[in-house]
């Protein structure tokens, strides 16, 4: 029957005999093994040579002979010729050295198994009796989506790991959809033992996080901050000097109007350790869910990005004014009468295309367009509520490219009509 066994290859000789396509893909897995990998083939394929001249692998271009595998603590053979193939075989097995035999899998006494990497985790599948790697793979792929959306945790039990105890990781999560956020930031999440959370982005998550995770809410909402700046400092610091893993999960990028940096300065002075994962930020994200992206050739070649928080500053009423730049306003909606106003009265063109895209990402997203001077009173009539980033310029064209994009059921017949007419939008 066979096992899976972890084998711990740094500094440790791999004989790979063959230098064709298999060689190619099994390559970058044994570097990264930190083994000292020699290939012996005749020809080698332009990835390997390719890789043999970054002096990760020795490359020796010649005919196998038995003495190669002497001092190999693994030998793989994928030379495409099944006579030489098992002739390596019969050379390790007579030497106890396990073989990996790409032409008859079963004729060597290992096989590589079907591989997913979520942070610090390895896990392989393979067959316990005839070789089946299209299931092996299949299986690999569905424990992957598994760890990768939370659903099996890969939280850390032991010292040690990607995410080290009392440590901080400032993680962007995106807009809102779990989807969006990046493997890493999935990864973290699954090996945290607190959780600091914002109002904001893809709070859906910590639903799947076992019960022995502490979640701390500091969320914040116009008018009403619930916890302030320096107390979420103070709580980074306090868990992660208690010798626990922290993650910081944040909506969008960490380091776009999130107050990112202030966390990680304070972690740096109170001798934390501290990571920054960016994230997919709302700036973009939230107008490309919304069907408006934020440029496009001939209509906008330049992005200004706004805190909707303060009033507008002499740089964005220029920006707003030009029409080959797109403003992006984050935080904006409550404010929107007020920045509006202020942009016509400085002399903005009032009938300036602008949209609002709220709860981008999340089931409830909707795109509001009208005129700048009209876009306050469109959105109070429809209801629309913060998160919303707002999006003034040509690009908030209704007739640019189309209605949201948000992703629905991939097969879907809307998704589909709606993939087709972005491919057909004009150049």
């Amino acid at each position: 029957m066979t096992t899976l066994v972890g084998l711990d290859l740094t500094g440790r000789r791999v004989l790979v005999v063959g230098g064709g396509q298999v060689a190619a893909r099994r390559l970058p897995a044994l570097v990264a093994a930190s083994a000292r990998v020699v290939v012996v083939t005749e020809v080698a394929t332009t990835e390997v040579a390719a890789l043999a001249a970054t002096g990760r692998v020795e490359l020796v271009e010649r005919r196998v002979v038995e003495a190669d595998v002497d001092g190999a603590w693994l030998v793989h053979t994928c030379t495409g010729d099944a006579v030489v193939d098992a002739q390596v075989a019969r050379w390790a097995e007579q030497r106890r050295t396990f073989c990996v035999v790409a032409s008859r899998s079963e004729a060597g006494s290992a096989r590589f198994p079907a591989t997913t990497t979520t942070g610090d985790v390895v896990v392989g599948v393979t067959s316990a009796g005839a070789p089946d790697p299209r299931r092996a793979a299949g299986l690999r792929d569905a424990i992957a989506d598994l760890l990768l959306t939370g659903a099996l945790s890969a939280r850390r039990h032991r010292a040690g790991g990607t995410l080290a105890p009392g440590s901080v990781a400032l993680v962007g999560g995106g807009p809102g959809d779990p989807d969006l956020m990046t493997v890493r930031a999935r990864s973290l999440l699954a090996q945290a033992d607190v959780v600091v959370a914002d109002r904001l982005g893809p709070t859906s998550v910590l639903s799947e996080l076992g019960d022995e995770v502490e979640v701390v809410h500091v969320g914040k909402s116009p008018g009403a901050h619930q916890v302030p700046q320096g107390e979420i400092e103070e709580i980074l610091v306090r868990h992660a000097r208690a010798g626990r893993r922290v993650v910081r999960l944040k909506g969008g990028d960490p380091f776009l109007f999130g107050r990112g940096g202030e966390e990680v300065l304070a972690c740096r002075r109170a001798g934390v350790p501290v990571t920054v994962v960016p994230g997919v930020t709302t700036a973009v994200a939230a107008p490309a869910l919304g069907g408006i992206p934020v440029t496009h050739r001939g209509t906008a070649d330049r992005v200004h990005v706004v805190n909707g928080h303060g009033d507008l500053r002499p740089a964005d009423l220029a920006a707003l004014a030009s029409t080959d730049t797109t403003v992006v306003v984050l935080m904006g909606v409550a404010g929107l009468a007020r920045l509006s106003a202020q942009a016509t009265a400085a002399g903005v063109d009032p009938a300036t295309p602008a949209a609002v895209v709220s709860h981008a990402g999340l089931p409830q997203q909707r795109t509001v367009r009208a005129r700048l001077d009209q876009i306050a009173r469109v959105c109070a009539e429809e209801g629309v509520r913060s998160p919303g980033v707002v999006v003034v310029g040509g690009v908030a064209r209704e007739d640019l490219l189309v209605p949201d994009l948000a992703a629905g059921p991939p097969d879907g017949p809307v998704e589909a009509h709606r993939t087709r007419e972005l491919v057909g939008a004009p150049a």
